[in-house]
């Protein structure tokens, strides 16, 4: 059996998208995750990259050689991790996948050894633009990374990322056009949840951070009438910053000012369908801040479908594509509380159950089954 390895610079208990991408390889390859803090499982080896903390001479030393145009010196400063596979060399892996650019520079130092070995990229986003609403981020990381897909994704063997907005910027600027796989889960057979007359439930799950503004899902609660409630699950980053601390904690108390919103912890990703099939809509509201926000189509859009949940969003292009097509949800004029809390408030009990049943037709459409199939073929093809 072919061997692959999955390069990925974060911890697996919360990253759903490179769990099935590992459940798609292990039908037809023996596989081997490269990862941070994990433990084994019955479907892959497992070889922890432990990262350790960024104190502040490494941060120093990352920024003084990027900002001296020595990308490598600084990729090697902020991912020192190839020392954790010189005892694994002997696997010689047949392919590499190679989860968002920061991974690509160990991904072909590999190579080295198995020149014949495959390299696929799965940029999760786009990486030139990640977040570029920050200044400190495109004086310092924007270059890196811009230098990582210029050296890198003309010698790769195949692409991924998870929307077409993303898939087209990398082949405009790149010369690549990445294969789209989405960030859908498995398909599950949920019945959707009983819609009360006086009672509409939102939910919302995923990553705490500022430039996500989920302070605005507060202000739409304040616009909204009686009938609305909001449970929240929100994760922190084990990597997050004093200032994105600082920022989830005053959220949490912002949150809990209001009676009807309720903070749980999170939950694994493999029970988020699960937990949130009790609710009626998933809301998302993400002013495109930047370049991947505005393309945004994350794995929240489509575990609230699985959950056969109504959706409520802003017009960001890629999600509200899939809800006017299949008549699912909301889609507000634009970014503003005001707007969606308008459209959310006009909602009766049988328009609801309607969003809620074209949830159930998306569903069978937009799984992972089918997004294996694309996986699996172009795979397949580089053999």
């Amino acid at each position: 059996m072919k061997k692959a390895l999955v390069l990925v610079y974060s911890k697996l208990r919360h990253d759903a998208r490179v769990k099935r991408q590992i459940g798609f390889l292990s039908e037809n390859f023996e596989v081997t995750v490269a990862a941070f803090g994990d433990v084994s499982h019955a479907n892959h080896h497992f070889i922890d990259l432990k990262p350790g903390s960024l104190g502040l001479l490494r941060k120093i030393m990352i920024a003084v050689w990027s900002l001296l145009g020595q990308y490598r010196r600084a990729w090697n400063t902020f991912h020192p991790y190839s020392g954790r596979l010189k005892n694994h060399n002997n696997h010689l892996w047949d392919i590499i996948i190679s989860n968002d650019v920061e991974t690509l520079p160990l991904a072909f130092q590999i190579k080295k050894k198995r020149p014949a070995a495959r390299i696929i990229l799965d940029a999760h986003e786009y990486a030139p633009r990640h977040f570029e609403d920050r200044w400190w981020w495109r004086l310092i990381f924007q270059p890196m990374n811009i230098w990582c897909c210029t050296e890198f994704i003309p010698r790769l063997d195949a692409m991924f990322t998870v929307g077409k907005g993303l898939a087209d910027e990398y082949a405009t600027h790149f010369g690549r056009q990445p294969v789209v796989i989405t960030n859908a889960p498995g398909f599950q057979k949920v019945e959707p949840s009983k819609v009360q007359p006086n009672q509409i439930r939102l939910v919302h799950h995923g990553i705490a951070n500022p430039s996500r503004k989920l302070e605005l899902m507060f202000d739409v609660m304040q616009l909204l009438d009686q009938r609305f409630t909001l449970d929240l699950y929100l994760l922190t980053s084990d990597f997050a910053s004093g200032s994105t601390k600082d920022y989830i904690h005053a959220l949490k108390e912002k949150f809990r000012s209001d009676p009807r919103i309720t903070l749980h912890e999170p939950v694994e990703s493999n029970m988020i369908v699960q937990t949130i099939k009790q609710f009626d809509i998933g809301i998302f509201l993400l002013p495109p801040s930047n370049f991947n926000y505005a393309n945004a189509l994350p794995n929240k859009f489509f575990d609230f479908i699985q959950a056969r949940l109504a959706v409520a969003i802003g017009p960001s292009p890629e999600m509200a594509r899939y809800v006017h097509q299949y008549q699912n949800g909301i889609v507000s004029a634009d970014f503003s509380p005001r707007a969606l809390a308008s459209q959310l408030n006009q909602l009766t009990t049988e328009t609801l159950l309607n969003f809620k049943q074209g949830s159930e037709k998306a569903a069978a459409d937009l799984c992972a089954e089918k997004n294996a199939v694309i996986f699996n073929q172009t795979i397949s093809a580089l053999f």
